[in-house]
């Protein structure tokens, strides 16, 4: 099959630091060429990929030391890339929102959009009811609940490569953040479950510009002079495996409807338990009991935080294996793929080298809940 990733142009491909959308894009890429396919990225050209690499910016946009730039115009750029080249695909799939609606009505049958961002907000539903051409994926079911009414295709867990992340049989005695200073991933609660628990706390944490003053008067003042709490910053993949391996649990005391949350399996993928307090997509990510602790209070989550080394690291690692592993959600997305390739007219579907859709052709789920 001939596929076409479109990736969004902030962060280079896989993302040195932080960056959840690119990170995902790289490893769906380099999944889908392991399983014989063959696929073109568009991306900036730091872009590592076992893809074909069409090199629509110099570099990711927040590497990029230029004090003026336009990311729309970057963007348009790259889509108008990807349509003079659109009838060299089979699928093209985006993950750059509803930016290239307008551009691609006349391809919407052979296109496919990934979802990655929280869609509660005030202007999306005109866009998604405008275009419902579109097929969309959501990245959990939770997600898309605020556009029950969109062209859902399925819905598709991330994966990550097993073989990035080294399983720690053993913890290291203290607890774990990782992710953004922002109010909606609440490092507070963190801080204080670490506290009240008399435990360690390892913060591993990017903040953004639109995030300092949160930092500054929120969350910087009860770091300092916390004997418990060591704040390392932003950390990139090569420290992953160490920082979350070691950990007797990551934290994930989210207060939003977070639609997925790439570091729950990240730390599964070394053996590490997850206390996440229950909002969007966590019930679908952590098996309350097994792979972690789903939570709904401070009490419940300092309680959890206390026994979470009694859990099955093996265990851990195994379910991560099964259901989050990069493999097994390019495998996913080929049943999607084949399933829109069926729908189209026989004489435009290149049906020889495509997974044999599930009967009947409806909207399904791929979820990893086996």
């Amino acid at each position: 099959m001939k596929i076409a990733q479109i990736t969004p142009l902030y962060e280079a491909v896989p993302p040195k630091l932080y960056g959840g959308t690119e990170r995902v894009v790289a490893h769906l890429t380099d999944a889908l060429v392991d399983l014989g396919h063959d696929v073109t990225l568009f991306a900036s050209a730091d872009a590592q990929t076992k893809a074909r690499l069409v090199p629509v910016r110099d570099q990711a946009i927040r590497l990029d030391p230029a004090p003026l730039k336009s990311d729309l115009a970057a963007h348009l750029s790259m889509l108008g890339e990807v349509l003079d080249r659109a009838d060299e695909f089979d699928v093209i799939h985006f993950h750059t929102d509803m930016v290239h609606f307008p551009l691609f009505q006349k391809y919407a049958d052979k296109t496919l959009t990934t979802l990655h961002g929280r869609l509660d907000m005030k202007d999306l539903p005109g866009v998604y009811a405008r275009w419902s051409e579109f097929g969309l994926v959501s990245i959990s079911d939770d997600q898309r609940k605020p556009l029950h009414f969109a062209n859902w295709k399925a819905t598709v867990h991330h994966g990550m490569p097993g073989e990035q992340y080294i399983f720690s049989p053993k913890s290291e005695g203290y607890l774990a953040f990782l992710g953004r200073i922002s109010p909606e991933k609440r490092p507070d609660r963190a801080i204080e479950i670490a506290t009240k628990l008399g435990k360690r706390l390892k913060m591993a944490a990017k903040v953004d510009a639109a995030d300092k003053r949160y930092w500054e008067e929120t969350i910087r003042p009860l770091v300092e002079g916390n004997p418990l709490i060591e704040f390392i910053g932003e950390i990139g993949d090569h420290q992953k495996s160490a920082f979350l391996g070691g950990a007797d649990a990551l934290l994930f005391p989210i207060d939003w409807p977070e639609p997925f949350g790439l570091v729950m399996i990240e730390a599964m993928a070394c053996g590490t338990p997850v206390i996440a307090f229950r909002c969007g997509s966590t019930p679908e990510v952590i098996e309350d009991g097994a792979t972690g602790f789903l939570v709904d209070t401070m009490e419940q989550a300092i309680a959890a935080a206390g026994r979470a080394h009694l859990l099955d690291r093996e265990a851990i690692r195994a379910r991560f294996d099964l259901r989050f592993s990069a493999t097994a959600m390019a495998r996913r997305y080929l049943d999607v793929y084949g399933d829109l390739l069926a729908r189209r007219p026989f004489a435009e579907a290149a049906l020889d080298d495509v997974v044999t859709p599930l009967r009947p052709r409806e909207e399904r789920s791929f979820a990893a809940t086996a």
